[in-house]
C-alpha cells in the first residue's frame, strides 16, 4: 500500500508544513471551503493526519504560521488548528460522552443484524452506492485515500443523517474506520453537532446550492432533505475537573511508552534517562467494533515505527492491550512507565486499564500532559466562540 499524499513520518509532516505556511493567510481564508481540487491544493493544509497523531504538535504548526503571518492575517487557519484542541478539551471535560457513543454504536450494530432495510441502506452508504452523486463520490474518495475535505465531511454527515436517515453513530464509525485523521473527539463531536445532539436545536442541513457553489458546480444533488429534525440525545453531562498531569520519579527504573496518540512526545522523553526501555502502543484497530481499514492501521503502525526510531533509535516491539504493557514492564524489571497523556478514546481506555494492572504489580504508570493542553483544555467548557476569546492568550503562551 502506498501513501502518496500522506507519507507516514514526521519528516513528511514537516515538509508539508513548510510547503503550506506561505498559503496559511489569504489563500487559506479565501479557499478553504472549496472542495474543487486534490488534497495538495494550496488552500488545503493536508496537515490533519500528522497533527491528529501528533507527529506534528499544534504548537509547532501555530509557531510556523505566526513566524510568517500576524494572528489576524492567519486567523482562519489558526482557528481551524485550535478547533481540534477545543474538541479534545471539550471531551476531556466530559469523558462519559465517549462511553455513550460506544454504547449507542453497539446498539446500532445490533440493529443492523435484525433490520434488513437499515442494513441495506447502511451498506449502500458505506460502499458509495446511494445514487446521490456527491455523497457516493466522497464515500469512495474516503475509502480510496483516507481523506475527505472538511466541508465535504459536513455535507456527507448531513446527508447521512437527514436524507438517508441513518444513525449518526454509524456514520461517525464509518469515518473512524477510514479517515487517516480520524480522532475520537473531533469526529464524534462534529457528527453530534451536525445531527443536533451537541448544541440543543442546532443542526446542519446540506443544501444543493451550497454544495454546487463550493464544489465549483461539479455537484448539485437532487432529493436532499429540506428539514433537519434534531436527533434525540441525553442531556449533556456537567463539566468534570481536568485530571492533573502525573510526574516522573527519576529515582525509579523507568520505561518509555510511545502511543498512537502522541508520536513526538519530547517533553516526556526529556525527563527520562537515555537508553531506557521503550515500547509502542497501537490501538488503531480498536477505533471501531468493525474492521478498521488497512490504510488507517498501516499509517498508524508505520508512523509509530518512525517515532520509535527518532526518539529511541531502538528496536522496540508493538503491543495493543493493557495486559501486554504489564507483561513488558515486568519483563524489563521496571518500576515506572512514562507516557504522554492520551485524550479520551481507545488509547486512553487501555492506559486506564494498564494503570490499574501495573499498580497491582507495584509499578507506576505516569501520564504527562503537555503545557499547551493543560493551558487550553480547561477553557473548553462551553461553545467554541467562548473558547475563541482565549485564543490570543493561548497564542501568547507560545
Amino acid at each position: 500500500m502506498t501513501f502518496d499524499h500522506f507519507p507516514p513520518s514526521r519528516a513528511a509532516g514537516l515538509d508539508r508544513l513548510k510547503a503550506f505556511v506561505p498559503h496559511a493567510g489569504g489563500d487559506y481564508a479565501s479557499g478553504r471551503n472549496y472542495d474543487i481540487s486534490a488534497v495538495d491544493s494550496v488552500c488545503v493544509s493536508g496537515l490533519s493526519p500528522y497533527v491528529r497523531h501528533r507527529l506534528l504538535r499544534e504548537t509547532e504548526v501555530l509557531q510556523a504560521v505566526l513566524n510568517r503571518f500576524s494572528p489576524s492575517t492567519a486567523q482562519k487557519f489558526i482557528q481551524e488548528v485550535l478547533w481540534r484542541t477545543y474538541w479534545k478539551g471539550w471531551l476531556e471535560l466530559r469523558p462519559s460522552i465517549w462511553g455513550d457513543y460506544t454504547y449507542a454504536l453497539d446498539d446500532q450494530w445490533n440493529a443492523l443484524q435484525t433490520q434488513s432495510g437499515l442494513r441495506h441502506n447502511w451498506e449502500a452508504a458505506c460502499l458509495g452506492q446511494t445514487g446521490i452523486d456527491c455523497f457516493d463520490h466522497w464515500a469512495n474518495q474516503l475509502i480510496d485515500t483516507g481523506y475527505m475535505h472538511n466541508h465535504a465531511r459536513m455535507w456527507f454527515a448531513s446527508i447521512w443523517v437527514f436524507t438517508l436517515e441513518l444513525p449518526w453513530e454509524l456514520g461517525a464509525d464509518f469515518f473512524l474506520r477510514h479517515l487517516l485523521d480520524g480522532d475520537p473527539a473531533s469526529n464524534t463531536l462534529s457528527w453530534r453537532w451536525v445531527a443536533g445532539a451537541q448544541t440543543v436545536g442546532k443542526t446542519y442541513l446540506a443544501r444543493p446550492d451550497n454544495i454546487a457553489k463550493y464544489t465549483g458546480g461539479r455537484f448539485r444533488p437532487q432529493g436532499l432533505a429540506t428539514y433537519a429534525r434534531p436527533v434525540e440525545a441525553p442531556e449533556k453531562p456537567p463539566v468534570t475537573p481536568l485530571i492533573p498531569s502525573d510526574w516522573i520519579d527519576k529515582s525509579l527504573k523507568t520505561g518509555m511508552l510511545i502511543t498512537d496518540e502522541d508520536m513526538h512526545p519530547n517533553f516526556v522523553l526529556s525527563g527520562l534517562p537515555k537508553g531506557c526501555a521503550s515500547l509502542m502502543l497501537d490501538t488503531s484497530a480498536a477505533r471501531s467494533p468493525l474492521m478498521v481499514c488497512d490504510r488507517v492501521t498501516q499509517f498508524t503502525s508505520l508512523s509509530l515505527n518512525d517515532a520509535n526510531e527518532r526518539l529511541t533509535g531502538g528496536a522496540s516491539s508493538t503491543v495493543h492491550t493493557a495486559q501486554q504493557i504489564v507483561d513488558w514492564a515486568r519483563k524489563e524489571g521496571l518500576e515506572q512507565v512514562a507516557t504522554a497523556w492520551a485524550p479520551v478514546g481507545p488509547t486512553a481506555t487501555q492506559l486506564s486499564k494498564a494503570k490499574t494492572l501495573l499498580a497491582d504489580q507495584g509499578i507506576r504508570l505516569v501520564q504527562i500532559r503537555s503545557d499547551f493542553d493543560s493551558l487550553a483544555w480547561p477553557y473548553a467548557t462551553a461553545g467554541f466562540f467562548k473558547f475563541k476569546d482565549k485564543i490570543p492568550m493561548i497564542l501568547n503562551s507560545l
